[in-house]
């Protein structure tokens, strides 16, 4: 399986920098088996799905983890500043693991400034990293962090223009709760308040899980047999609750559709390989690509991803190669907009 198998051609003008208001106006592209495409908007999905399906969301709330800051150092012409700019990673043990620039210039043990409010020293560097050790905890440093920090975009989006306040906004799901992603769940920023009431109304039903997407998820693949590489490992926890809901809805024939591919690589994870599922928390690096036999899934809703990435494989894995490219085919021909930005689909095996 190479990873040829999983490139597209993908012209610039389809990848999205601004979502579309309101949010759950963005298209959606329906691929049920080997049926006719259909072209929908999210808000179909109150006809799309029906009463007894369950939708496994992913509560995780992005944190604001760019930041630019200054270190100073004493020389012989007096006191010299210069700029830092971190990416917050995930907590440590002691503080926050993170990318600097420039990494080679920091030294452990000095201070940078990113406001009047939020300093940090730095602990060590390791492994191409930098930890850093907060003068503040708990709810000031969030306080703090939510004022100094922006929202860390995607890359495709990052070289296009910067984030500003918006995106504090735009870049959040309305049901965020857990703090600790420095990546969205993108596939879950398509909900809005009235699409949820109406899918309830509908009976269609909800569970929440937490999967702290990590930059990692922007790694690009870099081998050329796909099933040699290595995924980067994220957290995340299944409630009792939410696992006892899943399995109720498996019992009772209904369809499990986690929206977007970190919920469905967790409740994956967690799964038995006889089907079952219970309380689960924990680092996850499962690796989904053709071949794999999904225990928990019947369906998913997910934005459109980068060529040659681990989630074509995924997606991939779910639908069949080559029903994959007639999909990716068909919403380039049809200028669906891509990317964490993007528009979304629904995929049903």
């Amino acid at each position: 399986m190479q990873l040829s198998d999983f490139d597209f051609d993908l012209p610039e003008a389809l990848i999205a920098t601004r979502p579309v208001r309101p949010r759950s106006s963005a298209r959606l592209l329906v691929a049920e088996g080997d049926a006719e495409l259909r072209d929908r908007r999210v808000t179909d999905l109150v006809s799309e799905l029906g009463p007894g399906d369950r939708l496994v969301l992913n509560n995780t709330k992005v944190i604001p983890a760019r930041l630019f800051g200054t270190r100073a150092r004493e020389s012989a012409q007096g006191r010299v500043t210069a700029k830092v700019e971190i990416t917050l990673l995930e907590p440590a043990a002691e503080g926050w693991m993170a990318l600097a620039k420039p990494l080679r210039k920091l030294a452990e043990g000095e201070e940078v400034v990113f406001s009047d409010t939020l300093t940090a020293r730095v602990a060590e560097k390791v492994d191409g990293h930098v930890r850093l050790v907060f003068g503040l905890t708990g709810e000031d440093f969030d306080a703090a962090l939510a004022e100094a920090g922006a929202m860390p975009l995607p890359p495709y989006i990052a070289a296009k223009r910067p984030a500003d306040a918006q995106d504090h906004e735009d870049y959040q799901t309305v049901f965020a709760e857990r703090s600790g992603a420095v990546a969205a769940p993108t596939a879950s920023l398509h909900f809005d308040a009235p699409l949820l009431a109406a899918l309830r109304e509908r009976g269609v039903q909800f569970s929440h899980v937490t999967l702290h997407v990590g930059a990692g998820t922007f790694l690009p693949v870099k081998v050329e047999d796909v099933t040699t590489h290595k995924m980067h490992a994220e957290w995340g926890e299944i409630s009792a609750a939410a696992a006892a809901e899943i399995m109720a809805t498996k019992a009772a024939g209904g369809r499990v559709i986690p929206v977007g591919t970190t919920a469905l690589r967790l409740i994956e994870t967690a799964a038995s390989e006889g089907g079952s599922l219970s309380a689960w928390e924990g680092d996850t690096d499962i690796f989904i690509y053709p071949g794999y036999l999904f225990k928990i899934t019947d369906g998913l809703m997910t934005n459109f991803h980068l060529p040659k990435s681990t989630l074509m494989m995924l997606v991939s894995a779910l639908m069949g190669v080559e029903r994959i490219r007639e999909i990716y085919a068909h919403a380039i021909a049809d200028r669906y907009r891509f990317f964490s930005y993007g528009d979304s689909s629904l995929l049903l095996p």
